[in-house]
């Protein structure tokens, strides 16, 4: 359970001004040049020992990521943050970019002198108008108050912050589809090596991270990386901000300690499931991409990184999507399967044929138009198609049929009995 004075995120909730005032009274650009003074070994290597990993999914070393950067180079580096949060299930970036946009741009500063960046560029989905009007405003008033710009809080230090506003596709979430986007091109995801930190925006090095993992930097820092490391499990430390939607009393967004089971989390935050506990069908919970979980393991999982992998699903983005027994649990894959067919890119020929032929084949398994075997067929389908993409979205597409499939394969079964049954009974 997380107490309040080691929460981050203060005004989750928009209780108080998003504004710099407000900010600062939280405790935001407290000692920032002092902390720009200490130099990039040092700031890499706190987050190195905070133990923080990736807030946008992959659940990578943030740490680690910032030292692959290059130590010196011959022209300008780039930060680019990844606010473009199109997962369904999730809506925890719009809630910083909202109500906490200074401390995603206090951290842009930092993470930028670590890495020896000359520059940040915040993709901002489309979508998040209103989001984007606060952090533009909110670039503004760190501007006028000599926070950013040549001499960053009078560190000496020159880095130069920008809003940059996408058109709403799903695909720009990638971090090379987003670079590509960034530089006004299709956004489609790029081959990899080289990967971005050796070629990236226009041709230099660059690190992609979420707006979650950026925002935590300034606190961890002031507070120091054994205090975060103090928090959550080993390998899965800190707090994190999850995001509660379906079948709930109360779907709510709230920052959490890492490693907090889903039962304590979903009773202690949301009121409980509709209808009680024992209402429950499945969980997704890390946003719409990782495979559900049934009722039974949903009992006693934790929620990080390493538990949901053991469980068979993943954290994801920590987007919980909580299913009572209500739910036509096959209606809701293909749904999700739709999205993925529409969501593709193309470019890739697994991926464009694949999910389009998943959506056909989930809309037949909902109705129960198909044969037994097809189940094993489908299965099947979905492994040609995970791991052969060059981004996560081919996977993506398939874990949601592949966890319903684990788990849920009775349920397919009785729909094609039971419509074989009546087609045989009407002719």
């Amino acid at each position: 359970m997380l107490h309040d004075k080691d929460r981050i995120f203060k005004n989750l909730y928009g209780e108080q001004s998003w504004g710099l005032e407000a900010a600062r009274q939280r405790g935001d650009w407290d000692g920032t040049a002092e902390l720009v003074a200490k130099g990039r070994e040092w700031l890499v290597q706190q987050v190195k020992d905070s133990g923080l990993r990736g807030r946008g999914g992959a659940g990578f070393p943030t740490g680690l990521k910032w030292s692959f950067m290059p130590k010196q180079s011959d022209g300008p580096v780039y930060l680019v943050v990844n606010a473009d949060e199109s997962e369904p299930g999730t809506c925890k970036d719009r809630e910083i970019m909202r109500n906490e946009p200074h401390k995603l741009v206090e951290g842009c500063l930092l993470a930028g002198v670590a890495m020896g960046c000359s520059a940040g560029y915040i993709y901002i989905r489309g979508e998040f108008v209103r989001e984007a009007e606060v952090l533009e405003a909110a670039v503004r008033e760190a501007y006028e108050a000599g926070l950013l710009g040549k001499n960053a809080c009078g560190s000496g230090y020159g880095f130069e912050l920008y809003v940059h506003r996408g058109a709403g596709a799903y695909i720009c979430g990638e971090e090379t589809g987003l670079i590509e986007s960034l530089e006004g091109k299709k956004g489609q995801p790029r081959l990899k090596p080289p990967f971005p930190a050796m070629v990236g925006l226009y041709g230099r090095p660059t690190t992609v991270n979420n707006v979650e993992s950026i925002a935590v930097v300034p606190t961890i820092l002031r507070r120091g990386a054994a205090w975060f490391a103090g928090l959550g499990r080993e390998k899965n430390t800190g707090t994190k901000i999850f995001c509660i939607s379906g079948h709930v009393n109360q779907p709510c967004t709230v920052e959490e300690e890492m490693g907090i089971p889903l039962k304590e989390l979903i009773e202690k935050h949301c009121g409980g499931v509709r209808g009680g506990w024992n209402n429950l069908l499945a969980v997704i919970p890390g946003g719409s991409s990782v495979p559900l979980m049934p009722k039974s393991v949903c009992d006693t999982v934790r929620m990080d990184f390493d538990s949901l992998r053991e469980a068979g699903s993943g954290l994801g983005t920590a987007g919980v999507i909580v299913m009572d027994k209500s739910t036509d649990i096959v209606k809701a894959i293909a749904r999700l399967s739709k999205f993925y067919m529409h969501e593709s890119c193309g470019q890739c020929t697994p991926c464009r044929e694949g999910t389009g032929w998943l959506w056909r084949m989930m809309e037949r398994m909902a109705q129960g138009r198909a044969r037994i075997e097809e189940i094993d067929l489908l299965f099947d389908v979905t492994k040609e198609i995970e791991g052969h993409t060059i981004c996560a979205l081919g996977d993506a597409a398939a874990w949601p049929v592949q966890g319903l499939i684990r788990h849920f394969r009775p349920e397919i079964e009785r729909r094609i009995v039971e419509y074989t049954k009546n087609a045989r009974a009407a002719a």
